[in-house]
């Protein structure tokens, strides 16, 4: 595992909205899982193919290298046609780069210190463009589990100030653009921000969080970023935040308002989470810990049965006069094993007319939430 900052970029969401929390997740030991060593595997696929094109490596180098990677596990079809998305937005910028200044800098999986801004401050910016005028940030999101915006992100935002302090004196840098690409979403997002107005939030918006955060001082505050928080299902401030629902005066009048139901339904969400986070904590403590919880016991599920051997099963069961017919049946992979089994665009290329798409399952969001909104039945049926 690499090196991690305390105030890091990509928790900066989290940090700027509750500084305490930083230091409380000390007491939580790092724990990595599938999806972040995944991400990490799709990295390195990435900086191995951007460091080929920028010459870094060899043909010999690269293929052998490539070899090696197509042998691990997290190596998939899929994963090298989404690699190829980023590689391809890129390689395009880096081309950019070459147009606008005859010497830009090009670096790739580069350390950037942001510490004048928070203490010890530092991140991984996956490729950083210096140029005149212009510093270009573009950075690769292989997960698909949340779409990732970069209009006011701050760890890409972090990401440019580090860079700045560390080349501005190089080049007279006046606008910053950054680029977050998540090929999985085919989401590719860009903000552009004067350096002026992005120096300005760092003194009078980072500068004094970060302060906080590092002195475990400050308000904890609940939200949307309390996600990836290592204490989200202990946290007294998340669970008070999300106990506020019980406590609605339901008495007068009798029947709740339009505007109380709204209410509801927008913090419903956040206790659904937060429940199952708690679950997921006791169950884990109780499994691994032997943690006895007051009024509660560990209990054994549903049974499942599977065979020790299927040729052993099969071949008794030829053995006994059952023909094949009756033992076997064929069927394809489901539709999301056979796509990432041959990848993206070939499952598309060959089979894409043969798939339908049934309409999602209609829910209530709020009215911010980026999807288009449809029509009720009511007013289809009044049409």
């Amino acid at each position: 595992m690499g090196e991690h900052a305390l105030l890091s970029a990509s928790g900066a969401y989290r940090w700027l909205k509750c500084p305490p929390s930083v230091r409380l997740e000390e007491l939580v030991e790092e724990e990595s899982n599938e999806y972040a060593k995944e991400g990490s595997f799709a990295h390195t696929l990435a900086e191995l193919k951007l460091s080929y094109y920028l010459g870094n490596l060899n043909e010999a180098q690269y293929n052998r290298q490539l070899k090696a990677m197509k042998k691990d596990n997290y190596y998939t079809a899929e994963m090298e046609q989404f690699i190829e998305t980023y590689t391809t937005l890129a390689i395009e910028k880096i081309n950019e780069a070459k147009v606008r200044t005859k010497d830009p800098i090009i670096m790739i999986e580069m350390r950037l210190d942001y510490s004048p801004w928070v203490p010890e401050g530092f991140g991984t910016g996956d490729l950083v463009l210096v140029t005149d005028e212009i510093l270009e940030i573009v950075d690769l999101k292989y997960g698909k589990g949340i779409k990732v915006s970069a209009i006011g992100n701050p760890q890409m935002r972090l990401y440019a100030l580090g860079a700045l302090n560390q080349y501005s004196c190089l080049y007279d840098i006046q606008k910053v653009k950054a680029t977050i690409c998540q090929p999985r979403l085919d989401n590719i997002s860009t903000e552009e921000i004067e350096v002026n107005d992005l120096l300005k939030w760092a003194e009078e918006v980072v500068k004094p969080k970060a302060k906080l955060a590092w002195n475990g001082e400050g308000e904890f505050a609940a939200g949307e970023h309390c996600v990836f928080c290592k204490v989200k299902a202990t946290c007294r401030a998340r669970a008070n935040e999300n106990l506020k629902l019980a406590c609605m005066d339901f008495r007068e009048p009798p029947l709740l308002t339009d505007e109380e139901i709204v209410e509801v339904l927008k913090q419903i969400r956040e206790l659904q989470k937060w429940a199952l986070d708690v679950d997921s904590y006791a169950l884990a403590a109780a499994i691994n810990d032997g943690k006895k919880w007051p009024g509660m016991k560990l209990v054994e599920g549903k049974r499942s049965r599977k065979y020790t051997s299927e040729e052993d099963v099969a071949q008794k069961l030829l053995d006994a006069g059952y023909s094949e017919d009756m033992i076997y049946s064929k069927s394809l992979l489901s539709l999301t094993k056979l796509e990432k089994k041959i990848g993206k665009k070939e499952f598309e290329k060959i089979i894409g007319d043969l798939i339908e798409i049934s309409s999602g399952k209609l829910k209530l969001v709020p009215e911010d939430d980026k999807r288009p909104e449809v029509k009720s039945t009511a007013e289809i049926d009044f049409k």
